[in-house]
């Protein structure tokens, strides 16, 4: 039994696609013709009781006179209606006074109702309608009549056919040319790691084709490979040189062993020097074998990490697009949720890897200044929280102000919230970690951070900081690649600082470190902001919008900052597609705050930034950089240039607010109400 060929990507999206406009179309078309014909249906009894009135009352002087040739007459009116098949009008007592029929219809009814009736019989409506003079019956008037509903429909399938189809026509063309920008560089990226890992082949790159979230993984991806390629070049020089080194004392032993021959009164000497030479050959072999397996264990690791979360990213992704079975809108949310948490575990990877590559290279480079302990431990407390929370964890930060440290605040905050995970991921349900300061001779604080988790063994505490350790974690429970804590002492080290550990298995461990005290707390306060605040803000002072101007020329960065500014009652977006456009708005609407990409068509976002502090209009309005360029190069520069902050892609929604309110406190003015109309109109 051969096995079905299994549906591609692509073809699902079609198929989704296809699908959701089908049935879409499906509803609208049948929604539009019931509503019709029921408008139709109400019309035509509407006016069939109004034509039985109007010849009910025509008729009335008739009937009180009994007068019939007057109201056949008066019935004889009807044949100008087409649609009209029967009319008969009863006396009071129910017998039939005057009648007209078409051709083809039968007579009427022997007798009346003694009510109004208004039904349907097959495709004839049946009307029946009393003739009342001053509050007395003086007869009923009985209407007969083809509503042509039946042939209305005919002619509304056949308009939702054509519709339909050339609908379903356009959809197809428009699937077939636009599937390729979501699917293209996910396969692009499973292709090359599964050519790397089977081939060696370290120099394939993936093709970038897009400035979003996935055109970042393929850049943060190649980048990865070549710190990779460079590493593995490295080993194979060294293995190299190692070879190279072994044949020459290959050839030296050789040497000895001649001149031995020759002067037998040397043979203690020289063989001492032979001795010497082996244990020199068997270290290099020793350091040989151990950079291959150093190298080994990298490849292995990476790969693994690597596929775990791409595996979470396509597998989710294809249960997503295939649309055989139905799905519920909390299942949708899930998947979801996985493939984000898996994008951000392998966007976090990488950082790690090229953190400690920047170390390991020498290229990382540290700001130390005098930064205040509380606040970078109530920024660690924050962030920590909602981790702690979802396993019951109780974590106790000091409440000592007075503590500063020299130190680089960034990298800081990367050591504290890199322990403060450990102890929590290591730690069992409803523990404990808890964080303490103790001063130390010479001018330093220990920084201790305790669990209560399962502790570590001897032989595990003296193998913590190596690479690809995880704890001492073999089961691979935890994700992770085990390299944190190596990244972790090696920063500590640049801050010219120590980091130790000890713990008791079945109790907990303790996580330290220790770092130079200062009292110069002049630039202490780099925190320039309150803190994360609710998505839904009040307007401000006045009831007046605040006014953000984005610059960006990519569509989708574009969409994606709409959908999060949605979020803001009290701010009103506007944007720009290029610099020049971008300064010649901010001019002339002055918005609150300004939020510039980098890489911008025509003038770059730090030649538009320069033009607006040139600008008396625009010098006082804060610029926010938003950029995928990430090199710590990159980004000092364009602070340099008088960036408010610099944001980098994909975007922390967090980070994206606490930044935005520091900016719009730093603004501190409010939008006047006739330049919100006209940012209004302009944004329309």
């Amino acid at each position: 039994m051969t096995r079905p060929v299994p549906r591609t990507v692509r073809q699902k999206l079609l198929w989704i696609v296809m699908t959701t406009t089908f049935v879409a179309l499906v509803v609208a078309v049948g929604a539009f013709a019931g509503y019709n014909l029921r408008a139709d249906r109400e019309a035509l009894i509407a006016d069939m009781e109004t034509q039985s009135e109007l010849i009910g009352h025509m008729t009335a002087a008739a009937l009180s006179f009994d007068d019939k040739r007057l109201a056949t007459h008066n019935l004889s009116l009807l044949r100008l209606r087409h649609n009209v098949r029967a009319a008969a009008i009863y006396s009071a007592q129910g017998d039939l006074f005057a009648t007209y029929m078409s051709l083809e219809e039968q007579s009427p009814p022997p007798g009346s109702p003694e009510e109004d009736v208004k039904r349907i019989e097959g495709s004839n409506l049946i009307v029946f309608k009393r003739i009342a003079v001053n509050d007395e019956i003086l007869g009923t008037m009985y209407l007969r009549v083809d509503h042509e509903l039946s042939a209305r429909a005919m002619d509304y399938t056949g308009i939702a056919l054509l519709v339909m189809i050339a609908a379903m026509l356009i959809a197809f063309l428009m699937s077939m040319r636009l599937q390729k920008i979501l699917t293209g560089p996910i396969l692009d990226i499973a292709k090359i790691s599964r050519e790397v890992v089977d081939q060696q082949d370290y120099s394939r790159r993936a093709s970038k084709t897009s400035d979003d979230e996935v055109g970042l993984l393929v850049e943060s991806f190649n980048d990865m490979l070549t710190q990779i390629e460079r590493r593995a070049e490295a080993l194979e020089n060294s293995n190299r040189e190692i070879a190279r080194e072994v044949t020459e004392r290959s050839r030296a032993q050789q040497e000895v062993m001649r001149l031995n021959a020759e002067l037998e009164g040397r043979v203690l000497e020289r063989t001492a020097q032979l001795e010497a030479s082996n244990t020199e050959l068997a270290r290099a072999k020793e350091t040989a074998d151990q950079a291959n397996l150093a190298k080994s264990t990298f490849l292995s690791n990476m790969s693994h990490e690597l596929r775990t979360p791409l595996n979470a990213i396509l597998g989710f992704t294809q249960l997503l697009a295939n649309r055989s079975r139905p799905m519920t809108a909390e299942k949708i949310a899930d998947f979801t949720a996985h493939i984000l948490k898996a994008g951000k575990h392998l966007l976090h990877l990488i950082n790690e890897i090229l953190d400690l590559s920047k170390v390991e290279s020498g290229t990382m480079t540290l700001s130390l200044e005098p930064v205040s302990l509380a606040e970078v431990m109530r920024e660690c407390q924050q962030m920590m929280a909602p981790l702690a929370n979802n396993r019951g964890i109780h974590i106790h930060f000091p409440q000592d102000d007075r503590l500063h440290v020299m130190s680089d605040r960034v990298r800081l905050k990367q050591v504290l919230l890199n322990l403060l995970s450990n102890a929590i991921k290591y730690n069992r349900d409803a523990g404990v970690v808890d964080v303490s300061f103790e001063g130390i001779d010479s001018g330093q604080v220990r920084i201790s951070i305790r669990d209560t988790g399962a502790g570590l063994t001897p032989a595990q505490l003296e193998q913590i900081f190596q690479p690809f350790n995880r704890l001492g974690q073999e089961t691979g429970v935890e994700e992770g690649t085990g390299i944190g804590l190596v990244l972790t002492r090696r920063l500590v080290e640049l801050m010219g600082g120590r980091i130790g550990v000890s713990s008791i298995p079945g109790t907990g461990s303790v996580f330290w470190i220790e770092l130079e005290t200062t009292t110069d707390a002049r630039f202490a306060t780099a925190s320039h902001f309150s803190g994360w605040r609710s998505q839904h803000h009040d307007l401000t002072p006045g009831g007046h919008l605040r006014t953000m101007l984005y610059v960006e020329d990519n569509p989708a960065n574009l969409s994606l900052v709409q959908e999060i500014i949605s979020y803001r009652e009290d701010l009103l977006l506007l944007t720009a597609a290029d610099g020049n456009l971008g300064v010649a708005l901010a001019r002339e609407h002055q918005p609150d705050v300004i939020l510039m990409d980098i890489n911008l068509p025509g003038i770059s976002g730090n030649e538009a930034l320069r033009l607006l502090r040139n600008d008396p209009r625009t010098a006082h309005i804060p610029v926010i950089a938003l950029s995928a360029n990430a090199m710590a190069t990159d980004i000092a520069r364009s602070m340099n240039q008088g960036f408010f902050r610099y944001l980098t892609k994909p975007i922390d929604i967090d980070e994206f607010f606490e930044v935005l309110n520091g900016a719009l406190e730093f603004s501190g003015t409010a939008a006047q109400p006739d330049t919100v109309t006209s940012e209004r109109n302009m944004n329309t």
